[in-house]
């Protein structure tokens, strides 16, 4: 991939930040927003917590003092866009907001106490409804208060340009602790590395935060294939210095002609999942034990991100049957992100995500056979090398010039492509906390790509697995049916464990 431009550092604040373009990857998110009004590609999460001692919120005060103490860990935070558009010669770039103030991007709610689930839920649709702010700094954050019981609640919204979804997942460490401190006006250790250290601690399973977001492909296979071309034709010239290069070359040509055959000759099914939408959104959460989902995977064979996928095409078979469809024969196709950060990259900014496709078999009538389905899915996707194609698609991608990958981007989310997005992240299994409360919940936010009126965000917390749906709310007025399901399906896959039968040995 094209590496980004990096111009003379300036000095804001006090502090130093390099001003540098974004590349081809980052901005395509900001194109696709562009090409399509109903598209809204920021990433973000709503996260609750348990009542304070003395049952508000924090202070909007004690928010802001508690982000400047922190926010140098993340310095695009204090940057805007050069240019609110995409196009032309040369991508925006990243500069200093000069009118930076921390306080314009923290809003405080009140919603009529006391709120339930379902009317945080509802607020929260309206949240990510709105996009943000091209000419400022592409983030804000809610504190939401008036929730039953005395808790409150936070929202994030960041757009996708900025951070994949492992970036999206640091913004949160830069609020959260993982030690309780009861006084928010105690002193604060101001170094964020100090409070990463404690999430880190935290994180005692081994799990480090994956994808909360999507990938992205080239556009039309003339133009991918003329891309590959040339891309092969700069790479031969090396190999023939480095000999030992060739065998690189070839593997990655043999996986992406593999993956335009599949996900551009043999498209993606229509259903009523993927039809015009429009900018308004509603969610949906379903909570499941981890220890449901590992019980599954125990005996009946799979990883627990099988259990996640058999359950969401469970979920999908019945809100297609309820509306009179019949689900596709070679079933329905999930794009499901997948990390490419090594460790010491946790705290870049920027994307550095490929894809996978990934069928659900949601023709499959017994709730065993989808499970089993499912596996044999994932097995083979081990064995072949769809990531290596796809992932050197997206560096060929970097080489395009802006002002043709305005265009390409309009088509990098077809429904050719796939149907709905899934992601699965694996978070911390010990309690996290925020000026003196225990984080309960975690919702994530997936966005929605033009025509496509469902995404999935899976994210495990503390001993939760957390299934947070966003949707087109016109085009899925039955949202409660597919959640419904996917509880459904987890809970008829709980019972068949009871009859010991694996699906695969091993």
């Amino acid at each position: 991939m094209r590496m980004a431009q990096v111009r003379p550092r300036l000095l804001v604040d006090g502090a130093t930040m390099a001003e540098e373009s974004l590349t081809a990857l980052d901005a395509t998110f900001l194109e696709l927003e562009e090409a399509d009004q109903g598209a809204h590609m920021h990433i973000g999460a709503v996260m609750v917590f348990e009542r304070r001692a003395d049952g508000s919120a924090p202070r909007t005060a004690a928010v802001i003092e508690h982000l400047e103490s922190r926010l140098d860990a993340l310095p695009r935070f204090r940057q805007r866009l050069s240019s609110p558009k995409t196009g032309g010669f040369g991508w925006p770039r990243w500069v200093a907001d000069e009118r930076f103030n921390l306080a314009s991007h923290i809003q405080r709610v009140r919603l009529p106490a006391p709120a339930g689930e379902d009317e945080l839920l509802d607020w929260a649709g309206e949240f990510f409804s709105e996009r943000l702010d091209r000419t400022r700094p592409l983030w804000e954050i809610a504190i939401i208060e008036g929730l039953a019981g005395g808790g409150w609640a936070l929202a994030t919204k960041t757009h996708h340009c900025m951070v994949d979804g492992v970036g999206s997942v640091d913004i949160g460490r830069v609020i959260l602790d993982g030690e309780r401190v009861p006084d928010e006006d105690q002193a604060r250790d101001p170094s964020p590395d100090a409070d990463l250290s404690n999430l880190e601690r935290a994180s005692a399973n081994g799990s480090r935060p994956s994808l909360m977001t999507v990938s992205r492909h080239l556009a039309e296979l003339p133009l991918k294939l003329s891309a590959v071309g040339l891309r092969l034709a700069r790479r031969s010239a090396g190999a023939a210095r480095h000999p030992e290069r060739v065998g690189d070359v070839l593997r990655r040509s043999r996986a992406m002609v593999d993956l335009l055959v599949r996900d551009e000759v043999v498209a993606a099914p229509r259903t009523s999942l993927n039809v015009r939408i429009g900018g308004k959104r509603r969610l949906a959460v379903e909570r499941v034990p981890l220890a449901s989902l590992k019980s599954i995977r125990a005996e009946l064979g799979g990883t627990v991100n099988d259990v996640v996928l058999a359950a969401t095409a469970g979920g999908l078979r019945r809100l297609l049957l309820a509306r009179g469809e019949e689900p596709p024969r070679n079933g329905l196709r999930a794009m499901v992100p997948v990390n490419l950060r090594e460790a010491a990259e946790q705290l870049s900014l920027g994307n550095r995500i490929t894809s996978l496709f990934v069928h659900l078999p949601v023709a499959e009538d017994r709730a065993l056979d989808r499970y089993a389905r499912q596996v044999q899915e994932a097995e083979s996707l081990k064995s072949g090398t769809q990531a290596l194609g796809s992932r050197a698609l997206i560096d060929l991608a970097g080489h395009a010039p802006p002002l043709i990958h305005t265009f390409l981007a309009r088509s990098l989310f077809a429904t050719r492509l796939f149907n709905v997005t899934i992601t699965n992240v694996p978070g911390p299994q010990a309690p996290l906390y925020a000026f003196g409360s225990r984080l309960t919940d975690v919702w994530p936010l997936v966005p929605l790509a033009a025509e496509h009126a469902v995404a999935l965000a899976v994210f495990s917390y503390d001993g939760q697995v957390f299934f947070a749906l966003n949707v087109d709310r016109d085009a899925v007025p039955d949202l409660d049916l597919l959640a419904e399901g996917i509880a459904s399906e987890i809970a008829e896959l709980l019972e068949l464990t009871s009859a010991r039968t694996p699906v695969r040995t091993g």
